[in-house]
């Protein structure tokens, strides 16, 4: 279930270059928010870009300096940059609640110190959620992430927290599933 990318955990695209302390209101600009959703997208990163929204494609990637997500704790901040088709976020440092927030939303997003000294604008990634490594350029630079915890690989193998949560109440129902084969109990903490 997590987004579509080479195998469903490496990811190919294009980098979008962005600077640090991108905050949850340019990624969801408020003055917007009683627009439809097609309108709220024509304004995803225009203070940072304002080419992005209308110029991006699925499966590119964002990339980014320290404290990507700062601000509130809107979820329709990463959900956004979902729906424009972003396949993952790989930044300096991410905002916390803002990386929880994209996990929980199916969006893989990455703390990878430095890599927004190393990438291009435009050049070409891999990124790695299971390993955590991002190879830039076709190689020519492999970075090493914060790796994932399981945990939250399980939820982004789901598609995100409500489609593990609708597996989990499923097999309360009907007994046991591959949710219980994959350890993804909410007994065990992991949730």
């Amino acid at each position: 279930m997590i987004s579509p990318g080479i195998d469903g955990t490496r990811f190919s695209g294009t980098a979008w270059l962005f600077g640090p302390d991108i905050s949850t209101d340019m990624l969801s600009p408020g003055q917007y928010v009683h627009e439809p959703l097609e309108i709220r997208l024509g304004h995803v990163l225009e203070a940072a870009r304002p080419e992005f929204a209308s110029l991006v494609k699925p499966g590119d990637i964002v990339v980014a300096g320290a404290n990507f997500g700062c601000g509130s704790s809107r979820e329709s901040a990463p959900q956004h940059l979902k729906d424009l088709g972003i396949s993952v976020i790989v930044a300096d440092s991410l905002a916390r609640i803002f990386a929880r927030n994209a996990i929980a939303l199916g969006l893989p997003a990455l703390s990878c110190p430095g890599i927004s000294t190393v990438v291009k604008d435009h050049e070409s990634l891999e990124v790695d959620i299971v390993a955590g490594e991002v190879s830039v350029g076709g190689g020519r630079t492999v970075l090493q992430a914060d790796r994932m915890p399981d945990s939250m690989l399980d939820v982004l193998r789901r598609g995100g927290i409500e489609p593990l949560l609708l597996a989990l109440a499923a097999e309360t129902i009907s007994g046991p599933t591959s949710a219980t084969a994959a350890g993804l109990g909410a007994e065990d903490g992991r949730l």
